[in-house]
């Protein structure tokens, strides 16, 4: 189990809903993603490694939950601006965190 962290310290995660609008496949990549998230008010790009659990056609269109202030990183020659939010069983497989009603894209986790 992780070390446990002060309230405070997770309010200064910015977590929020955004709506994958596009998805490709780096290039010369075996398990990389190149998503377009739509926070609303701004549109973010995330390098995520999950084209081993799915498709492009499967996460476009989809609501999901993520990680805005993370520190922009460099992968595979594209900037990723945040970070979607999976969970990962003993077995491997993986399953991208999604609110369980419809809200608007751009609202917060709290």
């Amino acid at each position: 189990m992780a070390e446990e962290i002060a309230f405070d310290y997770f309010e200064k995660l910015d977590l929020r809903i955004g709506r994958i609008v596009e998805v490709e496949v780096v290039p010369g990549s075996k398990k990389l993603l190149k998503i377009q998230v739509s926070f609303g008010s701004e549109t973010r790009q995330c390098i995520a490694g999950l084209l081993k659990f799915y498709s492009p056609d499967e996460l476009a269109g989809k609501k999901c939950v993520f990680l805005l202030n993370l520190q922009r990183r460099m992968m595979a020659g594209f900037e990723s601006q945040c970070m979607i939010l999976a969970a990962e069983d003993e077995l491997g497989n993986v399953s991208v965190l999604q609110p369980e009603k419809d809200v608007v894209e751009g609202s917060t986790i709290c």
